[in-house]
């Protein structure tokens, strides 16, 4: 089962609502753009910048009905179909971003433990799009990797060696 799946709200308004609700949680700067499929939602708080990055669905995507066998949709019931998903999507992400400032006003976890894949590092790239690829690597050839970087540990990102910092 999808959360919100049947949900009607529009996404402006679930946008508004994440904003209301970060404000209401103490977070002291939002903002969110959209591009193409891809929605962005950024805010700061205790000092942390995080980043969501919401993909949205394709719209060719819904050429087809869910009927066995499928059959092709109308232009209007496309559009419906991907308006759903759309809404139902921005739901879930009020509702990830709900029981994360939850759970860190309940004094079950802090921001940075909720959100440390999308905890944005100063070079604006995201923790999670510097530490996956490392963890993947770990998983691949079951070796850590060294504990200081500049020790020869290559750049996640880039797989060249990070630099060290000026002396």
């Amino acid at each position: 089962m999808t959360y919100a799946r049947n949900t009607t709200v529009a996404v402006n308004r679930t946008r508004d609502e994440i904003e209301q609700t970060l404000n209401r949680y103490g977070a002291d700067g939002f903002a969110y753009a959209t591009q193409g499929n891809l929605a962005t939602v950024i805010f700061a708080m205790q000092n942390r910048r995080i980043r969501f990055v919401l993909e949205l669905p394709d719209p060719d995507d819904f050429q087809l009905s869910n009927h066995n066998p499928p059959r092709e949709r109308s232009a209007r019931a496309r559009e419906e179909a991907h308006d759903q998903a759309s809404r139902q999507r921005w739901r879930a992400l009020l509702l990830v971003i709900k029981a994360k400032l939850e759970a860190v006003t309940a004094g079950i976890s802090t921001i940075e433990a909720e959100s440390l894949a999308n905890i944005v590092l100063p070079d604006n790239t995201t923790a999670g799009q510097w530490i996956l690829p490392q963890i993947d690597r770990a998983y691949r050839t079951g070796e850590m990797p060294p504990l200081l970087p500049a020790a020869g540990n290559s750049d996640p990102r880039s797989g060249g060696p990070i630099p060290l910092p000026p002396a």
